[in-house]
């Protein structure tokens, strides 16, 4: 009988490891710990630290995207809603965690982007993915008269991410959700006001 593959626990243990102790911070034992898995699991499936981060980090996108299709696939919610949705439910998973972890594409764009050209170029292909959804969800609010004109949909889905990562960014030394909470007030009272009609 074949022995069991610890590949999939050991890239898991990583998404929680490297939220603890960040991508330069995460060591090999660690992480084998994490995952139960004996050491040389480790080393025979993943070459090199920066191998097994990229697999990390499209893990943890994938799981990312399932958040994104809840909310901005629900066509019961006008477009404006379905964004509004999204950061309902990233904030509520935060909170889960006591606020003490913030979204590893961030965390990974601050810390593994400057050593890393693979990584840098992973998170440039992520964010465009991320963008899309966003980008088409707002099309259809400002073609609804939702959200004005004023921007790009493109322009204005990169401002709610990356304005979103920053207000996690704060998140986590605050260790509470008003900067995210303070982000949804400022941004749907501004840049995403409901259009009158």
């Amino acid at each position: 009988m074949a022995k069991a593959s610890h590949r999939d626990s050991i890239i898991d243990a990583g998404i929680r490891v490297m939220f603890r102790k960040g991508y330069v911070g995460a060591g090999v034992r660690d992480i084998a710990a994490e995952a139960s898995a004996p050491l040389g699991s480790y080393t025979n499936h993943f070459r090199s630290k920066e191998g097994f981060a990229s697999l990390v980090l499209a893990r943890y996108f994938e799981n990312l995207k399932v958040a994104v299709g809840e909310a901005l696939d629900d066509t019961s919610l006008t477009p404006r809603q379905r964004l509004r949705r999204y950061l309902d439910i990233i904030t509520a998973r935060l909170e889960q965690d006591h606020f003490t972890r913030g979204c590893l594409i961030g965390d990974f764009s601050l810390e593994a982007a400057p050593q890393s050209e693979m990584l840098r170029s992973q998170l440039i292909e992520i964010f465009a993915e991320w963008r899309a959804p966003f980008a088409a969800c707002i099309g259809e609010a400002q073609a609804a008269g939702e959200i004005a004109r004023t921007f790009s949909p493109e322009d204005l889905a990169e401002f709610l991410l990356a304005s979103w990562e920053g207000a996690i960014l704060r998140m986590k030394v605050d260790r509470t959700a008003e900067p995210l909470e303070r982000f949804k007030r400022i941004a749907f009272a501004t840049v995403f006001e409901e259009q009158r009609s």
